[in-house]
């Protein structure tokens, strides 16, 4: 399954369960994660994989570990 497909199906789930859900699509960091999760005063963000084929980046590894040091949580989603 390609991962944009797989990307529509999380942004729906979160979206189901009251989350407001913004792609990013570029910014001025490289490797964000694909998603940003928001409700109730928290950000979530997730990356999308595709199964068993996709890995992280360098960059993308470096910036999870960012962001969980800022006291976000990151999540890494293959469905």
């Amino acid at each position: 399954m390609l991962e944009s497909k797989i990307q529509a199906k999380i942004i729906k789930r979160f979206t189901d369960a009251g989350y407001l859900v913004i792609k990013l699509i570029k910014t001025s960091k490289n490797g964000i994660p694909d998603l940003m999760a928001l409700k109730d005063g928290k950000v979530l963000f997730v990356e999308v994989k595709r199964p068993l084929l996709g890995k992280l980046s360098k960059v993308q590894e470096y910036r999870i570990k960012e962001l969980k040091e800022y006291g976000f949580e990151t999540l890494i989603l293959t469905e």
